[in-house]
């Protein structure tokens, strides 16, 4: 809504996100790529900035590698989709909070003298949101960390991010998760024409809590 003063937006509910189609189907990168090929196809846009938060900013540098000429630049928001250090920890420890029964959180949060002791109630007050926002989205479960890790690892992007030529606005948050900034950190070292912003008092949520910040880079760098 900040952008369209100024720009055409299109704002498409990924394949298998709110109010698209849901089918019982194995979802991919590569699915979601062709999804929104097929989508920019049908409104008739020959070339466009895409911008992407997370997983979609993830499937929005896989769309500038699959299909280049479609793409004038890329604005990537804590973008998921490297290889980092420990990614195969990380995606095992999600994995067990993921299958980790609501019961369970619930005793961890009764016990909170006890824990507090220990110093976890941090750690399991973050599990817990993270389990509560990831039941919300089966879709990107499945795709961030409920395919198995030879599956994910063959559409990770490190080796192939020296291919985008167009240029790239890496947004993030400086109160985000260690992992996360890992990784835009690697996405703006691999990309030629990346240039890594952080926000200083942003989360893991960026487009909600810092939407002015965010929509006025993006304008800057689309009409830079």
């Amino acid at each position: 809504e900040m952008l369209l003063r100024d720009f055409h937006c299109f704002a498409p509910d990924l394949f298998g996100f709110g109010e698209s189609e849901f089918p019982n189907v194995h979802y991919s990168i590569d699915l979601q790529v062709e999804c929104l090929a097929q989508f920019l196809h049908a409104v008739k846009q020959q070339r466009v900035y895409l911008i992407g938060d997370s997983l979609g900013g993830w499937i929005a540098a896989s769309y500038a590698l699959k299909y280049p000429e479609q793409i004038n630049g890329l604005v990537l928001l804590a973008p998921e989709g490297v290889e980092i250090e420990g990614q195969k920890q990380r995606l095992q420890r999600m994995q067990r909070i993921l299958k980790r029964p609501p019961l369970v959180f619930q005793l961890f949060l009764l016990l909170r003298p006890s824990t507090k002791i220990f110093g976890l109630n941090e750690q399991i007050e973050r599990d817990w949101h993270f389990h509560q926002v990831m039941q919300q989205y089966p879709t990107a479960c499945e795709l961030l960390f409920e395919r198995k890790h030879p599956e994910i690892k063959a559409e990770l992007l490190h080796d192939q991010l020296s291919f985008i030529t167009v240029p790239v606005l890496i947004l993030q948050g400086g109160k985000d998760t260690s992992e996360a900034i890992a990784m835009s950190r690697a996405y703006a070292q691999y990309i030629p024409q990346a240039e890594l912003k952080t926000i200083a008092h942003g989360g893991n949520d960026l487009p909600e809590s810092c939407a002015g910040v965010v929509a006025g880079d993006i304008r800057d760098f689309i009409k830079r």
